[in-house]
């Protein structure tokens, strides 16, 4: 019998649960989801250096993960998506030679700001760094910023918990977690993944998914700004 592909998925996960990428965050981890475009013509370049600071940032002290991300359909638009065990060791790896290099050979490559934002966790579930697997390849990342305006944080940051909880439990999840982002307490970030495009649009439908985005509306401050990605590591 054909095991389903999120199961497979799943499992593989899981069985990747006990090496030093995929160790369960706490509530000192310290997270950082940087965005920037690249000119058209240098993606390959900027996928070659990203791979190369992944590698090198996964062997430092206290990483958590790294994942690497390039947006479907808009090839030059890229998220970088890392864990740490705290403050101290995100500082140290931003201080390191190897960070401070990619960021001055990246820049030539930019046709926009290098928009790096720290993050502390809001509601996340098991962290697991997806295996590389066929089948991670199909998977899909979903990133949302959500703003909410200051006087309806409160409420706006329930809706955002209420829906990671809804949708780690969604058949088929892979990871779902929520952020908060540290300079301004009213900006989250969510990520989810789900093995492929199907699953993602199907929870993009789901009852709880909508009315979320039916309750957020009156309180957002700014378009509901869901990106696809693909995962480069």
């Amino acid at each position: 019998m054909r095991i389903p592909l999120f199961v497979s998925l799943a499992l593989a996960i899981v069985s990747s649960a006990a090496a030093p990428a995929a160790r369960a965050a706490d509530a000192g981890t310290a997270y950082v989801v940087t965005y920037f475009e690249t000119v058209p013509t240098d993606t390959g370049k900027a996928r070659s250096l990203l791979r190369q600071f992944a590698q090198a940032s996964r062997k430092e002290s206290g990483n958590l993960r790294i994942e690497i991300l390039q947006r479907i359909g808009q090839p030059d638009q890229f998220v970088i998506l890392e864990a740490w065990k705290d403050q101290d060791a995100q500082a140290a790896h931003a201080a390191a030679i190897h960070a401070r290099q990619f960021r001055e050979r990246l820049a030539s490559l930019l046709r926009g700001p290098y928009d790096e934002r720290p993050h502390t966790a809001l509601a996340v579930g098991p962290v697991n760094a997806l295996p590389e697997s066929e089948s991670a390849k199909a998977a899909v990342y979903a990133v949302t910023h959500v703003d909410i305006v200051p006087t309806q944080r409160e409420v706006g940051t329930a809706l955002v918990k209420r829906l990671s909880e809804d949708g780690r439990n969604d058949t088929g999840n892979v990871r779902f977690e929520a952020l908060t982002q540290s300079s301004r307490t009213n900006h989250m970030t969510v990520v989810e993944i789900w093995p492929d495009r199907k699953a993602a649009d199907a929870f993009g439908m789901a009852a709880s998914k909508r009315d979320f985005r039916e309750k957020l509306m009156p309180l957002s401050g700014s378009l509901y700004d869901e990106r696809l990605y693909r995962i480069i590591n």
